[in-house]
């Protein structure tokens, strides 16, 4: 079997890509798996790392905005888009794939289209609970997996849309808290886990600096933090200038977590944006979190994906415009200083999570399979 894979952008569309990838490799051994992505993005370093070929695609999204250089470059994604649909025949034709499989981005939608164009069967993962402009578009040819049931209601009535939950590696969720904390040498008292991202969030270092330093004053509480390589160096100034040693027991304010199974497993309550992979490493692990939706991305989706979790009781939201010092350590006091709180939160976030994502994407893509092959 020959398997196109693409997706990508951000790690939110490629780390679900690569996840189906292997276990496309486990299922079918000798599946052949080729990716295409964006020309410059970030799948063209993670995917050759995870032992894939890629080829790539000149590709841009489209901005929202009048100003003189968006609609220069606006005009340079209409090029683009025009120019794609050859690139992306020349790709099928060569690669000739049995199916077509795309996790969001706007790479997705040139090579997805050319894919049904020639009658190959596409299958499209849609990670948020909004689903994104590309995916709703490839819905009128393509079987759409969805992570929330409620993300149905956005397509229309005739699209096939079957809900998955999102993919995670197999193992990810089957790490022991104690365990986890023994190997993060982490003692009795509560675990608080922030971040925002891989280039971190400005506003969250912010706010966990002046959480950090009365957190240090109480001593009730034990943190990891990852301040992202963009604001890692400009945190650890401030925390120095607000008293508080990082070399302290209890104060772990790192980079980047290379060890994110690791800290899931051992928190006790998490702090972080509202990406729908990590929702998902939430509801997987059982954890309560106070979650802070990024303004900045399109059609506000974190936002929507927090909601799943709020409204099962599972989290607290707060808006990066309402977000403090002040709103965040209230809420970290308040729900760690109440142990049966953050029990029925982490029970309310686990009745969430779909443990068998994976099968139910194969099954989806066994099925696309076999409906192709009746059809010829």
């Amino acid at each position: 079997m020959r398997v196109l894979m693409t997706g990508g952008g951000t790690a939110g569309h490629i780390n679900p890509a690569l996840t189906i990838a292997e276990a496309l490799k486990k299922a079918y051994p000798d599946c052949e798996i080729l990716f295409v992505g964006a020309e410059g993005r970030m799948e063209t370093k993670l995917v050759p790392k995870a032992g894939y070929p890629i080829q790539t695609m000149k590709v841009s999204g489209f901005q929202r905005s009048l100003s003189p250089a968006a609609l220069v470059h606006n005009a340079r994604t209409a090029w683009r888009t025009v120019t794609a649909g050859g690139k992306a025949k020349t790709i099928l034709k060569n690669f000739k794939p049995d199916i077509a499989i795309g996790t969001g981005g706007y790479v997705c939608g040139p090579i997805l289209r050319q894919a049904a164009k020639m009658g190959i069967p596409v299958v499209v993962h849609e990670s948020n609970a909004l689903p994104g402009v590309t995916v709703k578009m490839l819905a009128k040819w393509a079987t759409v997996c969805v992570a929330e049931e409620s993300s149905k209601a956005y397509f229309e009535p005739d699209a096939k849309v079957v809900v998955t939950g999102n993919p995670l590696p197999a193992d990810y969720h089957q790490i022991g808290k104690q365990e986890a904390r023994r190997r993060l040498g982490l003692d009795e008292r509560p675990l608080v886990l922030s971040f925002g991202g891989s280039l971190g969030a400005q506003a969250i270092n912010c706010a966990m600096v002046g959480v950090l330093e009365k957190s240090f004053k109480e001593g009730r509480l034990q943190h990891i933090h990852a301040a992202g390589s963009g604001g890692y160096d400009a945190m650890c100034r401030s925390l120095g200038e607000a008293g508080v040693p990082l070399s302290d027991k209890g104060i772990d304010v790192r980079e980047y977590i290379h060890n994110m199974k690791d800290c899931m497993a051992a928190a006790d309550l998490v702090i972080c944006r509202c990406g729908a992979m990590t929702l998902t490493e939430l509801k997987a692990c059982g954890k309560p979190s106070v979650l802070i939706p990024s303004p900045y991305v399109a059609e506000n989706h974190q936002f929507h994906n927090a909601q799943v979790l709020v409204k099962c009781g599972a989290a607290e939201c707060i808006e990066e415009k309402d977000l403090t010092v002040a709103s965040l350590w209230d809420a970290v006091t308040r729900m760690t200083a109440d142990p049966a709180t953050l029990i029925r939160m982490s029970d309310c976030a686990r009745s969430q999570a779909v443990t068998d994502a994976m099968d139910r994407i194969l099954e989806v893509v066994r099925a696309s399979l076999r409906e192709n092959t009746q059809k010829s």
